[in-house]
């Protein structure tokens, strides 16, 4: 038995299914799951001393690979001088500077410890300001675990949400809309039978958990001109596209400016750490500016705080997303030639440096395209390229993340992987 194997064994006997969060379980793709001891750049070693190329990159946090000297050296620093305080500091502002001055929707910015406070705190911002309770997300899209967004759609072209985990109570799905990704006409029955009701309009610019889709042409200009003329607030969860797929994020990338942002991941420069922040009249509404209540011990954590700004000054000092774009470009086209003579199809998502791969016919566009795709195919694919010294998404509905240290190597490592994968 592995050392894997064993603490699997330990771990299930005082964690619930062994792990902490439940993609770690290979439940999607079968076996054991991998015990990490260590990260070195573009790699993971366990702790049997396998050494494998990261494409998971701990779900998109690690922009420039693991343990960056400057960032853990940063984060070091900051926690000889004490890893936390409950108490206003110098490096709170500093990030939070950071963040408005990046992101054109973000004038004013509250710091929480996860993307799931962001979102919920965000949503309940948005509610408060509007004074409608319902709110409209889209299949597929993940805003983190809380209760209103655990709701999937039922048959049809949008509809209320209906709860997807047991303990979430039809009550708190009840104001939850879902309709598909990529699909304005259902978004224009929404706001036709229930739009004076619609507090708000959540979204993933790109989806990138259920695969990678990007929007199609006009999508996000579509969801800001139906926000603004009924009056909803538009959200970006931009937990896993903020300073990932460009230092301004999605918005930038596309031109589109929504009234909150939600951040996370990159921000924390591998520390949790998360925020929201938007326009100054909907943020000023905030405790102990306004009435509404949002709080957290942790919030602001010096530690992560640290490590953040480490993590956005090394991205403003060496813009790596022409690097990291040309990189993904060079995978996906890797990965389409080794699959061409193949007698299963295959789709490349891909926006930027943000990509996945289905075994689907493409372009897949919502989460109806993507769970078309031959998963039991891509379980035996992950395990493929386990076997080989490469680490994918333990699921076909993750991304795959590149940092700054994905080079030629890795990226050839993978690929000659793929190539030898006969189905």
């Amino acid at each position: 038995m592995t050392r894997s194997e064993e603490l699997f064994v330990r771990a299930g006997t005082v964690i619930p299914g062994g792990v902490n969060s439940p993609v770690r379980a290979f439940g999607a793709v079968g076996g054991t799951p991998r015990f990490l001891d260590r990260g070195e750049g573009a790699y993971v070693i366990d702790v049997d001393g396998n050494r494998y190329v990261d494409l998971v990159g701990s779900w998109g946090a690690l922009l420039f690979g693991h343990a960056h000297p400057e960032i853990v050296g940063a984060a070091c620093a900051a926690a000889a001088r004490g890893t936390t305080f409950g108490a206003p500091t110098e490096g709170e502002v500093e990030l939070a500077g950071r963040i408005v001055d990046a992101l054109p929707g973000v004038e004013l910015v509250r710091l929480v410890s996860s993307g799931t406070e962001a979102t919920m705190s965000a949503v309940r911002l948005a509610r408060a300001a509007t004074g409608r309770d319902r709110i409209v997300k889209f299949d597929g899209c993940y805003h983190g675990h809380a209760d209103a967004f655990l709701a999937g759609g039922g048959s049809g072209l949008a509809t209320f949400g209906i709860p997807r985990s047991p303990g979430v109570t039809e009550g708190s799905t009840r104001d939850t809309i879902t309709a598909p990704f990529n699909d304005l006409d259902a978004v224009d029955r929404v706001f036709e039978e229930a739009g004076d009701a619609v507090a708000a309009v959540i979204v993933e610019p790109v989806a990138a958990n259920m695969g990678v889709i990007p929007p199609t042409d006009g999508f996000l200009e579509g969801l800001r001109a139906r926000c603004t003329e009924n009056g909803s607030v538009l959200i970006f969860d931009e937990v896993i596209t903020g300073f990932r797929i460009g230092y301004g994020g999605a918005q930038t990338r596309w031109g589109v400016t929504p009234d909150l942002t939600t951040l996370g991941k990159v921000m924390g420069g591998g520390f949790p750490c998360g925020a929201f922040g938007g326009r100054r009249d909907l943020m000023e509404r905030l405790a102990p500016s306004g009435p509404v209540y949002q709080a957290g011990t942790l919030s602001g954590n010096p530690v992560a705080v640290a490590a953040g700004i480490a993590t956005l000054d090394l991205a403003r000092r060496f813009d790596p997303y022409p690097g990291l774009e040309r990189t993904a470009e060079t995978l996906a086209t890797g990965l389409e030639a080794a699959f061409a003579t193949r007698p299963f199809p295959v789709s490349i998502g891909r926006a930027g440096s943000l990509l996945s791969l289905f075994f689907a016919e493409g372009p897949v566009r919502n989460f109806d395209g993507a769970k078309t795709a031959d998963h039991d195919r891509y379980a035996r694919f992950f395990h493929h390229l386990l076997d080989r010294g490469i680490a994918l998404p333990p699921s076909g509905y993750e991304l795959w993340t590149l940092g700054t240290e994905h080079g030629p190597d890795e990226v050839g490592a993978v690929l000659d992987a793929a190539r030898s994968f006969e189905g």
